[in-house]
């Protein structure tokens, strides 16, 4: 299986992006996130870059969002001279509401899991009580 080369910058991009944001960047902004994969266009010049943040209210994923773009320029310099790309793509940061979704998914299917176990859970205790007495 051989990959591709948007693929190897992708996974470059996040990988350098993600080490960037942790160690160098230093907006209070930024906060924690993770940067969960990047999607680059096949003629190199927009890498998207998904991420999640701790935290689901409204106002912290937009002030995420507002130092993501504070930062950006700097990003791009700093992978531009990591990446010897002729053109450094331009980033673009879009909020991953793919992990939200999943762990919504997972919360329902729990949620579900616990509404039958007490049924199925309960009926045999209670024969087992009834003869006891």
């Amino acid at each position: 299986m051989t990959v591709s080369r948007t693929e190897r910058l992708a996974e470059q991009i996040r990988q350098d992006a993600s080490h960037l944001l942790a160690r160098e960047v230093h907006d209070p902004g930024v906060g924690f996130i993770t940067l969960t994969r990047v999607r680059v266009t096949p003629d190199l010049q927009i890498a998207r870059i998904y991420y999640t943040s701790l935290g689901d209210d409204p106002a912290a994923r937009a002030n995420t969002a507002r130092a993501l773009e504070r930062v950006t320029p700097f990003l791009r310099r700093q992978l531009g001279q990591r990446l010897q790309l002729r053109r450094v793509p331009e980033l673009e940061f879009v909020f991953d509401r793919s992990i939200a979704h999943q762990a919504r998914v997972e919360q329902l299917l729990q949620e579900i899991h616990a509404q039958d176990e007490p049924v199925s859970d309960d009926a045999p205790d209670h024969g087992s009580d009834d003869q006891h007495n």
